[in-house]
């Protein structure tokens, strides 16, 4: 591999230029024949322990595919001995614990050097009875784990009015759309049995009793956490007693629930736990595997499965809308004409990804009008926000924004997204009322981000957007979120992010907003944060910041230099000081530089963000579409220049 240096001067030009050609052709070469743009999509392994344990509890056979992710999964072991939630991370618990018993599922020996590594590392950290939640309930299913070490999520939540602080619609869209089947799951249980010698005994650190499942309580008596155990001991007491008045009513109306949500692609909530869960829960209730609902959904689920290179993996979703979306603004900003084939081919596809029906969203807002895109292909349950500004953008600097069906999209899709506005002026995901964050205290692993508040990179996306489409500081949804940004500001100036990792996400979306909106950008509070990412540039010019940063705040800002996050810092450094700094000259030389000779550029660090401390994401088309972008901006700045 060849990497293109940048010289001094009239060779900065020519280098950029080059770079911006080579990443266009790249792209342009990744678009499908029906116009959009689809990368793989990579998390946690123990997604393909998860479609193992699956296939076993539904009876279906796949050994071939099955072994071909077993190779994968033995990559992923850290040398720790663990199985992490991101390139880079220790090993983590429950992770580890699903690959782990899946192995053995799988026919692989206990005595396999790796499995032996594994189980040190699982026993290291408490064994089984320090398992999150999900892990307990796969374990439980075949046999290995104490059912009444399982939390309880008792069905009749789902009677619970909407407006309920305990009800469904409390928690976000991607933990209800997991939490009903799995409420379901816990009145009818799968089970399956375990081959001789594919137990894992071995995982016990002492024989489990009643104290050693139970989760640690606050030393605090008045707290959420005890509040929530206490409240699961209960229900776990309730659920003892034979009279359950309500309980054949609350299934039904799960079941009901269930399957108004599958999509049109099979599928459920567009991420991998809400269908796995789903199809599971159907088939405990008596869903046949030949039943259309099932076939649609098994078909759903497999197609997650990908082959990368030489591994096979399963996506934790897919993202086309999202990647079409980010691919035409960067082809935009690197120079190609709006009129391009491939981009009309791309606005066809957007415009006819939008969604007028309504979805959850609608439960608590039903007076607004449908409009949205969501991340997938059909998800018409849950459209996303952010997916929605990063379309309006797009078309609105597209030949469709001059047709009918354009300007139809625009409208509907302006109304729903500024209409998702939070009462506290900021922009969440997927809904807009107020979070039940008491909920966030739940204490059980594994249900981290029961909530959907509003977020600094949501709102800094569609504070853009408004930018864009006109709307001023004096706009009263531009004011009241551009005092939600400075009100959710850390004192080190950043923001800090909630859908990529992590604050150089965060505050880039946050400073690109603020200037697009015409925010004073000489304000003292909007200097700090630009000095906190000029701060935070490394010695090679990029950027870069680990999923570590989470949970360590001394992590924050702080990692290798990786393309994605080095061109988020020089999009917002562009958007507020325009291109001519040290910083960006440095930044824009470290992109150059790092390019690879076929146009796009190594990444292996995980840069999105699913659930902070639970899941991370890996766009396999992040490192291109993002530094393209950056690149043909900062060329058409310096050329205007």
């Amino acid at each position: 591999m060849t990497l293109q240096q940048p010289t001094a001067g009239v060779g900065v030009v020519d280098a950029v230029a080059g770079a911006v050609a080579r990443a266009t052709e790249r792209l342009l070469t990744e678009q499908q024949s029906s116009g959009y743009w689809q990368a793989p999509v990579e998390a946690a392994g123990n997604l393909e322990a998860e479609w193992i344990f699956l296939n076993r509890l539904l009876g279906r056979k796949r050994p071939e595919l099955e072994a071909r992710l077993v190779d994968r999964l033995l990559r992923l072991q850290q040398e720790d001995g663990g199985w992490s939630l991101a390139t880079g991370l220790p090993g983590h618990l429950s992770t580890s614990i699903e690959v782990y018993f899946a192995l053995k599922l799988t026919g692989l020996a206990g005595d396999h050097p790796a499995m032996l590594r594994g189980r040190d590392f699982i026993l290291a950290q408490g064994g089984l009875a320090r398992a999150g939640l999900y892990a307990r309930f796969w374990l439980a299913c075949f046999g290995q784990f104490p059912w009444q070490g399982v939390p309880a999520m008792p069905i009749e939540v789902v009677l619970l009015p909407p407006w309920s602080p305990l009800g469904i619609y409390a928690f976000s869209s991607w933990a209800r759309s997991v939490l009903v089947p799995f409420a379901l799951l816990g009145v009818h249980r799968p089970a399956a049995r375990v081959p001789f010698g594919a137990g894992v005994p071995e995982l016990w650190v002492r024989e489990p009793t009643a104290d050693a499942l139970s989760f640690a309580r606050s030393r605090r008596v008045l707290t959420w956490r005890n509040a929530f155990l206490g409240l699961d001991r209960a229900l776990g007491l309730l659920g003892r007693v034979p009279w359950k008045p309500l309980r054949r009513r609350a299934v039904a109306r799960a079941i009901e629930w269930i399957l108004r949500r599958q999509d049109a692609t099979g599928q459920w909530g567009g991420i991998q736990p809400a269908m796995v869960h789903s199809v599971l829960a159907l088939h405990a209730v008596g869903f046949a595997l030949d039943h259309p609902v099932m076939v649609r959904g098994l078909q759903g689920i497999d197609d997650l499965l990908l082959q990368q290179g030489d591994e096979l993996l399963h996506q934790p979703c897919t993202s086309p809308n999202w990647d079409t979306a980010l691919a035409v603004q960067a082809l935009l900003d690197a120079g190609v004409d709006p009129a391009t084939p491939a981009l009309v081919r791309a606005g066809d596809w957007l415009v006819s990804r939008q969604i007028f029906r309504p979805g959850d969203w609608s439960v608590r807002n039903p007076q607004l009008d449908p409009g949205g895109w969501a991340v997938e292909l059909a998800n018409d349950s849950y459209p996303n926000i952010d997916v929605s500004a990063e379309t309006l953008l797009a078309l609105g600097r597209l030949p469709q924004a001059a047709t009918a069906a354009g300007r139809r999209a625009l409208a509907h899709g302006s109304n729903w997204t500024l209409g998702m506005q939070h009462r506290d002026g900021g922009w969440a995901a997927f809904d807009n009322h107020g979070p039940a964050r008491f909920l966030d205290a739940v204490p059980f692993p594994d249900l981290e981000g029961l909530t959907d508040p509003p977020n600094p990179d949501s709102t800094g996306r569609v504070l853009g957007l408004m930018g864009a489409t006109g709307f001023g500081p004096e706009f009263g949804r531009v004011r009241r979120a551009v005092e939600f940004l400075r009100r959710e500001q850390q004192p080190d100036g950043s923001w800090r992010g909630r859908w990529g990792v992590n604050a150089l996400y965060g505050t880039s979306l946050a400073l690109t907003g603020l200037a697009n909106a015409d925010a004073d950008l000489q304000s003292p509070w909007i200097r700090s944060a630009v000095e906190w990412l000029c701060a935070h540039q490394n010695a090679d010019g990029g950027w870069g910041e680990s999923p570590a940063s989470y949970d360590d705040a001394e992590q924050i800002g702080r990692g290798d230099s990786t393309p994605t996050q080095t061109a988020w810092a020089l999009l917002a450094l562009m958007a507020v000081d325009g291109a001519e700094s040290e910083a960006v000259r440095r930044g824009i030389a470290h992109l150059v530089g790092t390019q690879r000779d076929d146009g796009g550029w190594n990444e292996r660090a995980y840069t999105g963000t699913g659930v902070p401390r639970r899941s991370y994401l890996r766009y396999h088309l992040y490192p291109l579409h993002f530094p393209l972008r950056a690149l043909g901006q900062y060329r058409a700045r310096t050329t205007m220049a």
